[in-house]
């Protein structure tokens, strides 16, 4: 991997990452983890002024049940510590593949060896009448939910705002409905289909997730066609206008209709685009070897992934590659677990969801109760589970995906994968599942680890955390961990020594006597085996 100077002398190629967000973050972790010299230099470009964060915990900022502080991924030393040329606020404007260099909006130019795109993906903004000014801004009072940024502005309108409405009845458009409804705004989700969710869900599941967003105070209408934006006197949005003539009353008007994937930088770099760069299993563009993709902008074998999980998957392969640690390593693709992050409102997603009863090589379990707000469907082929769909009560949610996941054999009597004879906190099972089970699937955590970082001296979730990374990603494992740590730790009394956060197997007595300066790398190299 190294080139000869005139001098005679090595160096060790420059790695550019464009994108600072959830992939491009992780990714340089993950070389650090496999570079613990420090010898590869590393530049990476963040569009945002803000260090990395979580972007799927925004909905969690609007709804007031975290702050902007809270969901932060790198600390202020992220960068001097893991040695990296951190230029924040700098958007990449241009790829020169000859040159091997690229361009950023303020006219600086690096070269690279080494070429990773995780640019993520862009909002999609519908074409509605009246919704921009002249200038292409959006009209005062509708806003995007897509950054920090966002985030505060909506937040800070909601204070003053008497009449909310939602455009868009997606994950995104869920959580935003529900943040805003909780915050005591009178919220309308607005969804031109005739469910909800209606690429994870089927129509029953999401009728029965449009019932418990109006017992939680969000009036859903669906089939409902947006054509324009009715501006109020001041010139600030005061309704939705719908394709029958209705007006929908808006002072704060949230878009929220989906995102695809960034390729604009790649497409004009000449690499091959479909929905996103085109890459092979090593994550390399199948038109330059030097660049990489990660994240919603790759396209894998035909598939983008819209989740964190995959892309930490992909960000650890395209580490291995170019820090030359495991030239074999290959991404195989993921399979796609969905869950809604709301407030008292629970769905996981998974798989085909459409089962054909008709079919006869096809097994449809399923089960209602309106008044609960439940609705549970697996659907099994040659006994194995090929979806699922569970709302309300997630007490099976951790054997359904591990089943899923694994595509192992179902077990005869069926009935435990929908009502489980025992349940932990929240209605959460909180020791189901073999030590092995993958708890949280973002960071590849498992029960077996996370049973072991409470022995050694965690005693709350946080500092399981801390130790493991679980929780971190989506968020959605935050309630069986909680579980399990309760089931072992019932008294949350703080450790007796440091809790330590190397990974993962430590040689030091459960109460660690290190001192609390820990020899250990700082970003650990989770074991295959979690």
């Amino acid at each position: 991997m190294s080139r000869l100077h005139a001098s005679g002398r090595h160096r060790s190629p420059r790695v550019v990452v464009v994108g600072n967000g959830m992939a491009g973050s992780r990714l340089v972790e993950e070389i650090r983890a496999r570079d613990p010299r420090r010898a590869l230099p590393i530049t990476v470009f963040g569009a945002e002024v803000h260090a990395a964060y979580n972007r799927v915990l925004l909905s969690e900022v609007l709804a007031g049940r975290h702050t902007v502080d809270e969901i932060r991924l790198a600390g202020p030393a992220w960068a001097a510590d893991l040695d990296v040329d951190l230029r924040l606020g700098s958007r990449v404007v241009q790829v020169d593949r000859q040159r091997r260099q690229v361009r950023a909006d303020d006219g600086t130019a690096i070269a690279y060896d080494r070429l990773v795109l995780a640019t993520g993906s862009r909002v999609v903004v519908p074409d509605l009448t009246g919704l921009r000014r002249a200038d292409g801004s959006l009209l005062p009072g509708a806003f995007l939910f897509r950054t920090v940024d966002d985030c505060r502005e909506i937040v800070a309108a909601a204070s003053a705002a008497r009449r909310a409405v939602v455009l868009g009845g997606g994950l995104l458009g869920l959580e935003a409905a529900r943040g805003l409804a909780g915050r005591g705004v009178d919220t309308v989700l607005v969804h031109r289909s005739g469910h909800l969710m209606e690429r994870q869900l089927d129509a029953p599941a999401g009728r029965m997730l449009a019932a418990t967003l109006a017992r939680l105070g969000v009036q859903v209408r669906l089939d409902a066609r947006a054509v324009g934006v009715a501006a109020d006197g001041d010139g600030s949005a005061g309704a939705l206008l719908l394709d029958d003539g209705t007006r929908v009353p808006a002072d704060l008007l949230v878009i929220a209709t989906g995102v695809r994937p960034d390729v604009g930088l790649a497409r004009s770099a000449g690499l091959r685009v479909d929905a996103g760069v085109v890459v092979d299993d090593t994550l390399r563009s199948v038109t330059d070897p030097r660049v990489f993709a990660v994240g919603e902008c790759a396209s894998h074998d035909g598939r983008v992934y819209g989740l964190v999980a995959p892309a930490w998957e992909q960000a650890a392969v395209v580490a291995a590659h170019v820090t030359g640690a495991d030239p074999a390593a290959r991404y195989r693709g993921s399979r796609q677990v969905t869950r809604l992050k709301a407030a008292d409102i629970r769905v996981a997603a998974m798989g085909e969801t459409r089962g054909d009863d008709d079919d006869p090589a096809t097994e449809v379990l399923q089960f209602s109760d309106r008044s609960r707000g439940t609705y549970k469907k697996l659907v099994l082929r040659d006994d194995r589970l090929v979806g699922a769909i569970l709302v309300g009560d997630l007490s099976t949610v951790g054997t359904v995906t591990q089943l899923f996941e694994r595509g192992a054999g179902v077990p005869a009597d069926r009935v435990p994968l929908l009502f489980p004879p025992r349940r932990g906190r929240d209605g959460e099972p909180a020791s189901a599942g073999p030590t092995d089970a993958t708890v949280c699937r973002c960071n590849g955590v498992s029960k077996g680890r996370i049973q072991d970082c409470v022995l050694r001296g965690a005693r709350t979730v946080d500092a399981v955390a801390r130790a493991t990374r679980a929780t971190t990603g989506c968020g959605g494992c935050r309630e069986l961990v909680g579980g399990i740590v309760e089931a072992l730790a019932p008294d949350p009394v703080p450790p007796a020594g440091p809790v330590c956060t190397a990974d993962p197997v430590c040689t030091a007595d459960p109460v660690c006597t290190a001192d609390p300066v820990c020899t250990a790398d700082p970003v650990p190299t989770r074991s295959a085996s979690s």
